[in-house]
């Protein structure tokens, strides 16, 4: 093998040697052939997505039984399979473990004495075997019916297989899509036809001047007037506000959010952006209606918070996209990675109870499966049809694959946002977290080191931005983009009550956004933020727009039950955390 995707294997095969190194039972044969059978283009099982997988097992010398612990990523620690036989003919019976605090909690398997998982902290040593007696305590982890269903004293998390939430949107549009000869094409016609511009804000102008902002947070947006002179414009956003009103926001500029330290919202309009920006090449004309939407950006300093990522109980699934030709697929494979499934392990669209107690945020991640794959241009004939790669807790899902812009998080806290190349698998043994949506809304120009449109901003299908074959692009979008000021990085949330793709780059060029991605569109599931305030000894949730509300759940006594964070959902989503280390 020559070229880039030679240097790219020598560079996974580096990264995975190196980490052989730090594990003792991961010697470089092991290692040789998981990366082997992680590069096959053939039908496998999830375990075998898996390269950097640590697997130890033990008999008990009493019962006979074969206990089996597969570390899935060693690097994170998150993730474990435990495998439990009766004995060597037996079947097998798989049980998915999370361990809530990697950073702070060892899990191992003791081979010496009788098999028994060891968790080690600041503490010491404890020992549990929750097969014991039959596999009680995992039995009755299971009937709980609980996502998160804690063993080993709550040191240990089950995660159990759960239905995740739909709204009835979603619910008849997936119907529709599954069921029906034709479904997609009666849902793009109705989206297109009934719900264009359905979630358009337009805004008065109730005054001019920037009182009330801060010199804190981002930089505020390159306007096509001074800050000051910024137009004041009523506002929907649902969050509280120090120094503004949330129904009045000065145009561009960032306010901190009540209750949340080094959280910032701010409101937009494209046709507010400076002429210098709309006028540079990279991207289309802005319609009247685009140019005047409203739409709002929140940051987040990612030296106070961490960002994390998990899978929706159904969505993105690991199947075939219906987009790509069926030319690119190999035949007898179940999918781009060659599984189907996730299974055994299980995937739940929520948090565990642990991160749940730390979270500021969550947001709705991206596309499906069945719209994350291209049906035009070379990307849609080039490997497999370039389906997007997400990864969770170190686990492999789909593999990350190439010219495609990527959100990732590594094992020491870092966060980045880039356009991933073959090269960049070299990072594989160090992330924690990603997540892939499309090509870039927004690069930096290496000559200039200024934010530009990407190069297919302006290209539907090559692009794979949806819309209709017309190229009538402005719907609802949600995007993200990393931005730095005074030293400090923010990851920013850009919500856009109706856009194209060339008024979301305008706007992520006007916020001086490094880089910016699609996430998801048309609908207020896809394009759902909340955050989670503390207020008077209790945690008060505040949604972005006040639509989002409806799609949580409601306790018998009236109080709200958050998406993702109190049940499961079908989507997948993003989380952010109080740091309690600096990265």
């Amino acid at each position: 093998m020559t070229g880039t995707a030679g240097r790219a294997r020598a560079g996974l095969m580096a990264a995975l040697f190196a980490l052989g190194g730090a594990a003792a039972a991961q010697d470089a044969d092991t290692l040789a052939r998981q990366r082997d059978a992680y590069e096959a283009v053939a039908a496998k099982s999830v375990l075998d997505l898996q390269p950097f997988r640590d697997t130890v097992t033990a008999t008990d010398p009493v019962s006979g039984q074969i206990v089996t612990l597969i570390s899935l990523n060693p690097a994170v620690g998150a993730w474990y399979l435990l495998r439990l036989q009766p004995s060597a003919k037996a079947a097998a019976m798989d049980f998915h473990l999370e361990n809530p605090d990697p950073a702070g909690q060892s899990v191992t398997l003791r081979t010496v004495g009788g098999p028994a998982l060891v968790l080690r902290d600041a503490a010491g040593e404890t020992l549990c075997t929750p097969w014991a007696e039959a596999g009680a305590a995992l039995t009755a982890a299971r009937r709980t019916g609980l996502a998160y269903a804690p063993i080993c004293d709550g040191r240990l998390f089950l995660r159990n297989r759960v239905t995740g939430a739909r709204t009835d949107i979603e619910a008849t549009t997936d119907f529709l899509r599954d069921n029906v000869w034709g479904g997609e094409a009666i849902v793009r016609f109705v989206r297109d036809n009934f719900f264009k511009d359905a979630e358009l804000e337009t805004s008065e102008t109730v005054g001019v001047g920037g009182a009330g902002g801060t010199r804190a947070g981002p930089l505020p947006m390159r306007g096509r007037v001074a800050p000051t002179d910024q137009p004041v414009i009523s506002t929907l956003l649902d969050f509280g506000l120090v120094g503004t009103d949330p129904r009045h926001m000065t145009i561009g500029q960032w306010y901190p959010v009540a209750g949340l330290d080094g959280v910032f919202a701010s409101a937009f309009q494209p046709r507010a952006i400076s002429a210098d920006i709309l006028g540079s090449p990279g991207a289309n004309r802005l319609d009247g209606i685009e140019a005047g939407a409203t739409g709002y950006m929140v940051a987040f300093d990612l030296g106070l918070y961490g960002l994390g990522y998990a899978v929706g109980t159904d969505h993105p699934a690991l199947g075939w996209s219906s987009r790509p030709p069926a030319s690119v697929r190999p035949r007898g494979l179940p999918g781009p990675d060659g599984i189907a499934s996730a299974a055994p392990l299980v995937t739940l669209g929520m948090v565990n109870p642990v991160i749940a107690n730390r979270a500021v945020a969550t947001f709705t991640a991206g596309f499906k499966r069945q719209h994350g794959a291209f049906k035009f241009g070379d990307l849609a004939t080039s490997n497999m049809g370039h389906h997007y790669g997400f990864i969770e807790k170190g686990v492999i899902l789909s593999k990350l694959q190439p010219k495609l812009a990527t959100l990732y998080g590594l094992t020491d806290g870092t966060i980045g946002m880039k356009t991933w190349e073959p090269a960049d698998d070299a990072l594989l043994p160090r992330i924690a977290f990603a997540r892939q949506n499309g090509v870039p809304l927004v690069v930096t120009d290496p000559a200039t080191g200024a934010p530009v449109p990407g190069d297919r901003v302006t290209k539907w299908g090559p692009g794979n931005w949806s819309g209709s074959a017309k190229a009538e692009l402005r719907t609802l979008r949600a995007g993200a983009c990393m931005a730095g000021a005074h030293g400090r990085q923010y990851l920013i949330y850009g919500y856009f009550s109706t856009a194209t793709p060339s008024a979301m780059a305008r706007a992520f060029q006007a916020y001086g956004c490094s880089y910016a991605m699609l996430l998801d569109m048309n609908a207020l599931e896809h394009t759902y933020l909340a955050l989670y305030v503390p207020q008077g000894g209790k945690v008060h949730v505040e949604h972005l727009m006040p639509g989002m509300a409806l799609i949580e759940k409601k306790s018998r006594k009236g109080s709200i039950i958050p998406r993702f964070i109190g049940f499961a959902d079908n989507r997948d989503l993003f989380y952010l955390t109080r740091r309690e280390t600096a990265p």
